[in-house]
């Protein structure tokens, strides 16, 4: 493996975490951007318990998804 192989695999693997950073920024500013004046406030229980099922569930579909387009 020469030096470019091995700068290009590094800069991949950077770029890649920052890009994934940057869009569960984004993801988290648009869920916050409707709930109006209480934005920051922290929201009930049953509130997180129910956005914790939510992110589990998109997490598992996106994985499946990218089962799927393996084939």
């Amino acid at each position: 493996m020469n030096a470019n192989q091995l700068i290009n695999m590094a800069v991949r693997i950077v770029m890649r975490k920052v890009l994934h950073k940057g869009i569960d920024a984004g993801i988290d500013m648009a869920s916050r951007r409707g709930q109006g004046h209480d934005a920051g406030a922290e929201p009930d229980p049953q509130s997180q318990a129910q956005t914790r099922e939510t992110r589990k569930r998109l997490q598992q579909s996106m994985r499946i998804a990218r089962r799927m387009g393996r084939f």
